[in-house]
């Protein structure tokens, strides 16, 4: 029944006061502002609602639509004059860049930051652990004029919300007289007639008050904006705030637009780089139209697009940038209607990750970022904690392009971490290491032996520059003199001794500083005796005063100078001759000797230098190579001998590299590598090796250790699932470390997957055996190969497999098998880590059929009589099961079933019964029998095809009175082989013979019609409906009913019209139900009540109206929700409630929806899809 419709009540206007008589008029106290709520989602489609933006009132603030800062908004509130209020705004630092800056405004533009005092004051606070800033606006001591629109702003960066709130200030009223300015100041929302009544009531106040005939109401409403403060200060309205807003929504309301047929929405939304397009609809198809931006005329460019299309005016602007964010103005002659643009940012994407690294200590660390736009911001953390720029600028920021580095100028142990770097469009995150530096030692010092005047100088050069070191003699620290001088330049310690004496002799140790170790050696003191008188003296060799004998060897790193001095005797002066194999070196000339054996490079000979002094040959080869190893030579003659000394010398190198690594196994996370030695070992033995690994797409090697690993099989771990990775190695020794090896052959660490599950057995026949199982439950970043199906004899360990290669069905029919043998079969799927562990059925299996019994399952929708209108199709699908194949055979009413009558189609799994095109002959019982051998099951099917009802029978006017006439009839022969379910009763006047309905779905064979037409004659027929609807032929009344006229006029009394509406009131509740899940359910209730009652359903106390798995009904007060297939999730409370003028009802009822506990019974020659499940009802 619809609802009537109430027309709107006119304002009523109060009787003017007589002359002469004051009056004062009290208006009523204002209701509490309602909060402010936010506007809608961030959409491109414009705001819905919104105000139109105006030039001389405070615009809507739709960029609080972009960001949502706020997690708590200040809401309008209400104080009277003299008391206290505080709003709280809250917002949410966690996903922020910066800490937010929040301004406060009155009105428009007034910023509150410097009003701060006596009145009013602005507080901050920030909870670390919720990272919550919460600022609090304080007003002390409320004065009327506090009143107004307020503004809150959050921003940080370049996200940014707003929110508009109200504040009310209440003050008592006076008895003298009605103040306009506290009616104004009431900034809530009131109706056309309120405002009209409020303004009229208000302005006649002010013409009592001011004894003037002046009407301050035209004055207003026809004067132009800019005069409105001027008219508000002569007649004595101080606040015109409030006022302004009502007058302008009514001035919307009675004035539309000339030039505008429609104008632009509110507010428009678009994402950087795409495009938009405003659009308007003027009233003069031919009219020109100018579009501002910001105020400015907008040129036609590329961007910028103007379009006219009959009384359309577009502006699109393409690839929208954040220069494009403004208000916008399309002007027609002297009207505009304005809009904002919004432009929002696409979520900034890190394009390139950052790689994990390992450096030593003191050295620079870069990490370094690629984002998908440039310019953009990012945030950089360390173990969680923001990085910031501090004073002591250990961490910089740089941005280039696209590209955002974070460097730290000198790295130490606590620098160790994860950093991370986050976009409001991702992050990513890397392992920073730092290892302490090993300090290496370039050249040691060396055993000097001097003689009395001389000089001594100790030398040594390390790693590191800024390196210091302590001298000790005989472990007593050494202090410069005069004769002692330390210098240190670079990498370079030097101990210089000037006029050696022999108290000087001893050992000298250089220790550097902070490092467990020291570099000793020894001063020997040579004597020389001279003797005066003359003589020749036979040359002599003293090895002795070298520290070494002739079976000592001489070691030096290549690279590195050798210097071989050997103190000499002899008078005259020796001829010194130095010799390796054939090569043969002489003093003070370039080369004597016999002919070479080798030839001689000239590379070597200005590598080699050899000279003479007095009382000391010295042979030095500038940076001492491989082939410079070798027993050396020296021979010195004079004319009264000669001497020989053989010295071995060895050059010891780091070694050659290793050979390219062999990845023998991939883990999750890790991989096992090996490798081979090194071919050289470079003169001293092999002490370990130096393992990196970095991603094959990196260029970064990162070290996986720093202490030289002994075997030759390493465990590489801490790697990522699924990303391929390259190893390396180097080899050491005591001299140093080898050039790195060939790089292996890229490797990706995988898992195998866990094992298959839910193995089973679908089927089985005499040879043959069907398999099921389902996919892993962790697949790994590698990608699922296929499976290997296996079965083992029992009593043996072989495993044979039933296919060759793999398959990638989860099923499998393995055939050819023995019957009688009893098999135990397994499952392994495989992956690029190779097979996972296998799954394997519980006990072995015996290769023979299984004699199963005939069953039949029988759909729960044909367990009740199915009803079909004539013409329909039918097709009943029924399963069963069985085995051997069972006979199938169809019956009808205890009749075989004629093919011509119905077809049959039968399969080893179900039988199928199948009418084309349904007649009433169709209607009767049918038996299903499925038969093996001696055992069969049987089901019955009713089936009931319906058609239109006949005619009722026998109509007639058994009476006729006054204006009424009763009607009796029979039902009808034929009721279309269902219930009669109510008659149509239609009525005509014989001039006319249209045929009106008197009564619908009229249950008895008998009624009166009533409220007929004195003077017209009537005929009557009849209609009888059932479920299909009402009979295609109607009974008619043989006889005609006459409203006979009267001759006196009656003057019927005139009574009180009753009042027939009714509260909604449920005669029949909800009742409390437990159902099962996946079949449909209904609830049923019924209502009355006048007028019909407008019905909602809820679950939960949430409206499901709109839901699609509901289904609300409504028939003659009966209502009924149905449920479609419910789920354990559909259980809990219902609600039905209905509503109409004179009041609303409830109802409702708990609905438990339980899980069907379902028996699997696995068939001999189901497949996979039609395994039976037998509902085990509680």
């Amino acid at each position: 029944m619809p609802e009537p419709v109430k027309k709107a009540e006119a304002p009523v206007e109060a009787p003017a006061a007589a002359p002469g008589e004051s009056r004062s008029v009290e208006p009523k106290p204002a209701p509490a502002p309602p909060a402010a709520t936010p506007t809608g989602a961030d959409t491109a489609a414009p705001a819905a609602g919104a105000a139109h933006p105006a030039e001389d009132a405070q615009p809507p603030d739709t960029r609080q639509d972009l960001t949502g800062l706020f997690t708590e908004k200040p809401q309008s509130g209400e104080v009277t004059v003299g008391g206290n209020i505080t709003f709280v705004a809250k917002v949410n630092a966690e996903s922020l860049l910066k800490k937010p800056t929040i301004k406060w405004f009155k009105g428009k533009w007034m910023d509150l930051a410097s009003k701060s005092g006596k009145h009013l004051q602005l507080k901050e606070t920030y909870d670390r652990n919720t990272k919550v800033y919460t600022f609090e606006m304080q007003i002390i001591a409320a004065k009327a004029n506090f009143a107004g629109g307020y503004r809150c702003e959050v921003s940080s960066r370049d996200k940014f919300d707003s929110c508009n709130f109200e504040l009310a200030v209440h003050e008592a009223a006076t008895s003298e007289g009605f103040d306009i300015r506290a009616a104004f100041r009431r900034t809530l929302e009131m109706t056309h007639s309120n405002i009209l009544l409020c303004l009229l009531t208000c302005i006649s106040a002010v013409q009592v008050s001011t004894e003037s005939d002046v009407d301050v109401w035209e004055i207003l409403s026809h004067a132009p904006a800019s005069e409105y403060e001027k008219i508000a200060f002569q007649y004595g309205i101080t606040d015109l705030r409030g006022m302004l807003k009502r007058l302008k929504k009514m001035k919307k309301e009675e004035k539309k637009s000339a030039a505008f047929l429609k104008k632009l929405d509110p507010a428009y939304q678009v994402t950087k780089g795409h495009k938009i397009k405003l659009a308007v609809e003027v009233a003069n198809p031919d009219v020109e139209v100018k579009w501002l931006k910001n105020g400015q005329e907008i040129q036609k460019t590329g961007r910028y697009i103007f379009e006219s299309v009959g009384n359309m005016r577009y502006l699109t602007i393409n690839h929208c940038s954040l220069a494009d964010d403004a208000a916008y103005s399309c002007v027609v002659g002297e009207e505009k209607c304005t809009t904002e643009l919004f432009v929002k940012e696409p979520p900034v994407l890190i394009v390139k990750n950052l790689e994990d690294q390992m450096v030593m200590k003191g050295e620079r660390v870069e990490l370094e970022c690629e984002v998908s736009e440039e310019g953009a911001s990012v945030k950089w953390e360390k173990d969680g904690v923001e990085l910031t720029r501090d004073e002591s600028f250990k961490y910089r920021f740089k941005k280039d392009g696209c590209k955002h580095i974070l460097i730290i100028n000198e790295a130490t142990k606590e620098d160790c971490g994860h950093y991370k770097v986050k976009t409001n469009g991702g992050e990513s995150m890397a392992e920073l290491m730092v290892q302490e530096k090993e300090l290496e030692v370039y050249q040691s010092i060396a055993d000097l032996t001097v003689k009395a005047k001389d000089q001594a100088v100790f030398k040594c050069e390390v790693s590191d520059e800024n390196v210091r070191g302590t001298w000790y003699k005989n472990g007593v620290e050494v202090k410069p003199d005069a004769r002692v001088n330390i210098t240190h330049i670079g990498r370079i310690h030097k101990l210089t001794i000037d006029d050696v004496k022999p108290e000087d002799e001893g050992d000298y140790t250089f220790v550097p500083d902070g490092y467990a170790f020291n570099l000793s050696a020894k001063l020997n003191f040579l004597e020389v005796k001279i003797d005066y008188v003359p003589r020749q003296d036979p040359p002599k060799i003293h090895l002795d005063c070298m520290s070494c004998t002739a079976e000592s060897t001489i070691v030096v790193v290549a690279g590195n100078k050798l210097r071989l001095d050997v103190p000499i005797t002899g008078d005259p002066a020796p001829t010194v001759v130095w010799t390796k194999g054939e090569k043969v070196k002489q003093a003070n000339r370039p080369v004597t000797g016999p002919a070479f054996a080798c030839p001689v490079t000239l590379h070597w000979f200005f590598r080699v230098h050899v000279e003479t002094t007095k009382g000391h040959c010295i042979f030095t080869i500038e940076g001492a190579e491989r082939q410079d190893e070798g027993i050396y030579s020296v021979v010195v003659r004079n004319p009264a001998g000669e001497d020989t000394a053989d010295i071995n010398v060895k050059v010891v190198d780091v070694p050659d590299p290793p050979q390219a690594p062999r990845i023998l196994s991939v883990g999750e996370d890790s991989c096992v590598v090996q490798w081979d030695p090194p071919l050289f070992d470079g003169g001293q033995p092999v002490i370990g090796y130096v393992l990196e690994r970095k991603k094959t797409k990196s260029y970064r090697w990162m070290r996986l250790n720093f202490d030289p690993y002994p075997e030759t099989t390493y465990e590489a771990k801490r790697m990522i699932e699924g990303v391929p990775y390259e190893m390396r190695v180097y080899a050491v020794n005591s001299i140093g470390m080898s050039r790195h090896s060939p790089a292996s052959q890229p490797f990706v660490p995988v898992a195998p997957t866990s094992e298959p599950i839910g193995l089973c057995v679908d089927d089985i026949s005499d040879t043959s055996i069907s398999l099921k199982w389902r996919a892993p439950e962790r697949i790994g970043s590698a990608e699922l190969e296929g499976y290997v199906v296996e079965y083992c004899k029992e009593g043996t360990d072989e495993w044979i497999p039933a296919i060759q290669g793999l398959t990638e069905r989860t099923s499998l029919i393995i055939r050819d098998l023995t019957t009688g043998d009893k098999l135990q079969f397994r499952v392994r799927a495989y992956n690029m880590a190779g097979p996972s562990a296998p799954a394997t059925l519980a006990q072995p299996v015996t290769i023979r059929e299984i004699m199963q019994r005939p069953k039949i399952w029988l759909p729960r929708n044909l367990r009740q009589t199915i009803v079909k209108k004539v013409g329909d199709t039918v097709n009943l699908l029924i399963p069963f099961q069985g085995k051997p194949r069972p006979i199938v055979t169809w019956s009808k009413d205890g009749e075989p079933l004629n093919p011509t009558f119905a077809n049959v189609r039968n399969s080893d799994l179900d039988t199928i019964l199948f009418i084309r095109k349904t007649e009433r002959k169709h209607s009767g019982k049918y038996d299903l029998k499925v038969q093996i051998e001696n055992v069969e099951d049987t089901v019955s099917i009713n089936l009931q095809i319906v058609d239109l009802p006949g005619p009722p029978q026998a109509l007639k006017i058994m009476d006729v009175w006054g204006f009424n006439v009763a009607l009796e009839w029979k039902p009808p022969k034929d009721n279309g082989n269902c219930e009669i379910t109510g008659y149509t009763i239609q009525k005509a006047d014989k001039k006319t013979m249209e045929w009106y309905t008197v009564y619908e779905q009229y249950r008895r064979t008998n009624c009166v019609s009533s409220d007929l037409i004195m003077g017209n004659e009537y005929v009557f027929r009849v209609f009888a409906m059932n479920l299909v609807g009402l009979s295609p032929e109607a009974c008619n009344t043989k006889d005609s009913a006459y409203i006979q006229k009267t001759g006196i006029m009656y003057k019927p009394p005139t009574y009180k019209e009753h009042d027939f509406s009714e509260a909604p009131k449920f005669t029949h509740p909800l009742v409390n139900r437990s159902i099962i899940a996946g079949y449909n359910a209904t609830l049923s209730c019924s209502v009355r009540g006048i007028p019909k009652p407008k019905v909602t359903w809820y679950k939960n106390k949430m409206d499901i109206t709109n839901e699609a798995k509901y289904r609300m009904l409504s028939k003659q007060g009966v209502l009924t929700l149905e449920i479609r297939k419910p789920c354990p999730f559909d259980g809990g409370v219902y609600t039905c409630k209905a509503v109409n003028d004179s009041g609303e009802d409830i109802v409702e009822c708990k609905l438990e929806v339980r899980q069907e506990h379902m028996a699997v019974i696995v068939g001999r020659g189901l497949p996979q899809h039609h395994s039976t499940v037998i509902p085990l009802m509680p």
